[in-house]
């Protein structure tokens, strides 16, 4: 897949509009029940990035963003402000924010998670792009040292230790991410009157699966 690791301009992003959505089949039956399906495993995120922009410059990089992607052809990394961190927004991300596996004692490559949870209901989202120099971890809450104890792929989310962890030992890791998305649009129509006067261009964005 095309996709080039560059954030979008996070002081566009916020202020923008957008969050996960889920592809469900509902199928009502004649006695009124309904069942439910979804193809989905995971979710999907959009976003309207033109909510962000706030002056004619503002205009003008997201011009050069956009042509430099080519349109829909590149994906590349966006900070939705709403949820990019793997605790509270409140916190900084630490070592014991995610369990993201138990160690069998051979594997030593473990895909980033975070886990969203609602009583009994829980659901787990793979994060493949974690922010540079952002990403702790531990082994059964003992601190791990990136570059010393394991290392981090940027471009998807998996991180590879040194030594295999130990069977049955929790393996956790706090950090802050991006979302991988395009632009879900080959045209951008921007009338600067129209921005003077408080309409902003419409700039759908959508989340890629990588």
């Amino acid at each position: 897949m095309s996709f080039h690791e560059v954030r979008f301009p996070a002081d566009l992003s916020f202020g923008a509009l957008g969050g996960p959505e889920r592809r469900t089949d509902v199928v009502e039956l004649t006695s009124g029940f309904e069942e439910r399906n979804t193809p989905w495993a995971h979710s999907r995120r959009r976003y309207d990035a033109g909510l962000g922009l706030r002056g004619l410059d503002d205009i003008a990089a997201l011009l050069d963003f956009y042509e430099a992607r080519r349109g829909q052809l590149y994906g590349f990394r966006w900070k939705d402000w709403a949820d990019y961190k793997s605790c509270k927004p409140s916190a900084q991300p630490g070592r014991n924010d995610q369990v993201i596996a138990h160690g069998d004692g051979a594997t030593r490559t473990f895909q980033l998670v975070k886990s969203y949870r609602s009583g009994v209901a829980s659901y787990q989202r793979p994060i493949t792009k974690p922010v540079l120099g952002t990403v702790v971890a531990a082994v059964q809450d003992d601190e791990m040292l990136e570059g010393v104890h394991f290392g981090v792929d940027l471009a998807t989310g998996l991180i590879t230790f040194v030594e295999a962890p130990l069977s049955g030992v929790e393996i956790s890791a706090g950090f802050e991410f991006d979302v991988p998305v395009r632009f879900d649009t080959d045209r951008i129509n921007v009338s600067v009157a129209s921005f003077k006067a408080g309409q902003v261009p419409d700039v759908p964005v959508v989340e890629v699966r990588v």
